[in-house]
């Protein structure tokens, strides 16, 4: 015998959750940017609104508030975000935090997770559940595939923290469906509305909430001849990456004059079917 005993099976649950007022923290990822929709605050809709949505139709009394900006570094997230959150009273906090740090040449993932784990000791004094969710592996993009390394050992420290401080992991590096192109914008850095729907689904099922979102399946590849790609990777370098490569350069930022999208705990209101 191994010693080791079986996993359990994973068993849906089917008490009502008891969460009534959700903050969601972090960068662009929980902003909601690649997935516009211009009937939500701030134009971007998201895992989150997409996880409040549900918990919202569950509860008569539930408010949520996102103080997510995009293109923030975990330092800035900890210095804006943490103390307007813990204002707020949640019960429910999601923080997604160091990736953009991560993918930045010459960073430390250890050093990014020291202040990681700062911000959840303060977070963690508020009682609320609070959600730590793991990058994503960039083995499937070859932009990003050589920062999978540093990705990795930032998951790791994501974990050691999440078990000091009990607290939940969305773990978003074993989500292997959306590890593909398809679940990505034209920027093909941030999700698509495909890719935020299935981190909406993961997110809910490391709550433990029932829920009738179902998976999603992107159209087929289309086929295109090595021309054809090869345009189409200087269209996204000229349109995303030398942007995104001389904001760098220039210490700027995409969130610079940009201002969180739901500041205050609001009732959720459900998107049309």
């Amino acid at each position: 015998m191994s010693g080791h005993e079986p996993r359990t099976p994973y068993v849906p649950n089917e008490n009502p959750h008891p969460w009534r007022r959700y903050v969601a923290l972090g960068d662009s990822f929980t902003e909601g940017i690649g997935d516009p929709d211009p009937t939500t605050p701030g134009g971007h809709r998201g895992w989150a609104d997409r996880v409040a949505e549900v918990l919202g139709a569950q509860s008569d009394d539930f408010a949520y508030a996102n103080l997510a900006v995009r293109g923030k570094l975990i330092a800035q997230i900890s210095d804006e975000q943490i103390a307007p959150a813990i204002a707020l009273n949640p019960d429910l906090i999601t923080l997604c935090a160091g990736g953009n740090d991560v993918i930045r040449p010459g960073t430390d993932p250890d050093e990014i997770a020291v202040l990681l784990d700062d911000m959840v000791t303060r977070l963690d004094r508020t009682g609320a559940a609070l959600v730590l969710i793991t990058g994503i592996d960039t083995n499937f993009t070859p932009v990003f595939r050589p920062f999978r390394g540093k990705v990795a050992i930032y998951n790791e420290n994501v974990r050691a923290i999440a078990e000091r401080h009990d607290c939940i992991v969305a773990d978003q590096w074993g989500l292997k469906p959306i590890q593909d192109p398809r679940f990505f914008a034209d920027d093909r850095l941030h999700m698509n509305p495909l890719g935020h729907h299935e981190v909406a689904r993961m997110v809910l099922r490391a709550l433990n909430v029932p829920n009738e979102l179902q998976a999603m399946r992107p159209d087929p590849a289309p086929r295109r001849t090595w021309r054809e790609a090869r345009s189409e990777d200087l269209v996204w370098a000229r349109t995303h990456l030398v942007p995104w490569v001389l904001r760098r350069l220039r210490h700027q930022s995409s969130g610079d004059d940009v201002a969180a999208k739901r500041p205050e705990p609001m009732p959720m209101v459900l998107p049309d079917a």
